[in-house]
């Protein structure tokens, strides 16, 4: 597993996990029908509407999410609402995302940025085709989801990583995509980056305050660009 570390100074190190390049179902069978899980039923709304994606070239994904002293490192401000150095930041909407990477990707000449959509859903699920990395179900032993009974972020890393090393990727914060919002294309799709606008940026993953339905690798939520919230953050990718 070829990993990378980003020297963000005084110490501070942010470790990136190389992604190989493939192909995998995007979306779910449901297209999002919460009350009838990940297996069979019509498609309502073509939110999750499931099509194949194909990554083209590896790429560098966050080990954790980015964590407050990261954050503070890069922006020398902390806005979380949960203290602590090796907690995921949050309280970053999509734009202060984009100044944390600009202000990242200066002191450190990288490239920097948010994953895609499509590379987030293929890194979560780690070459898995269940709901969740770890099967059809999911467990507060598993992540940190509402059923865990924690009420807010954990220590990144404090739950079992995927198939390629990448921790979190269920539960605990969650994760500001690049995409704009909208819904999925019906065919084949290569290295898709999702629609040209739109009014919000898509979110994944799932968060400490969710349920569990949240938490699977199809799972997507959208929220405008300056929204704040107490339970979202960032993971950073970069492709070589």
């Amino acid at each position: 597993m070829e990993t990378e570390l980003l020297d963000l100074g005084n110490g501070v190190m942010l470790e990136m996990i190389l992604v190989p390049a493939g192909k995998f179902s995007m979306g779910s069978l449901t297209g999002g029908r919460w009350w009838e899980g990940e297996d069979g039923g019509e498609n309502l709304n073509n939110d999750e509407v499931q099509h194949e994606v194909t990554i083209t070239k590896p790429f560098y994904m966050g080990k954790y999410e980015v964590t407050q002293v990261q954050w503070y490192e890069i922006m020398e401000s902390n806005p979380s609402s949960y203290k602590g150095k090796s907690l995921p930041v949050t309280n970053v909407s999509w734009n202060d995302c984009q100044d944390f990477i600009k202000k990242l990707n200066e002191k450190t000449k990288g490239e920097n940025r948010l994953p895609t959509e499509a590379e987030w859903e293929y890194a979560g699920r780690a070459g898995t085709t269940t709901g969740y990395s770890f099967g059809e179900n999911i467990t507060p032993k598993d992540a940190n989801i509402k059923g865990s009974k924690v009420g807010k972020p954990v220590v990144v890393g404090s739950y079992k990583a995927n198939a390629f090393g990448l921790y979190d990727m269920h539960g605990n914060v969650w994760e500001w995509c690049e995409d704009w919002y909208g819904a999925y294309p019906k065919g084949s799709v290569t290295d898709p980056r999702g629609p040209d606008s739109g009014e919000n940026r898509v979110m994944r993953g799932g968060a400490f305050c969710c349920g569990s339905w949240y938490s699977r690798s199809a799972g997507r939520v959208n929220y405008t660009p300056d929204s704040r919230c107490s339970f979202a953050g960032l993971r950073l990718t970069r492709t070589p």
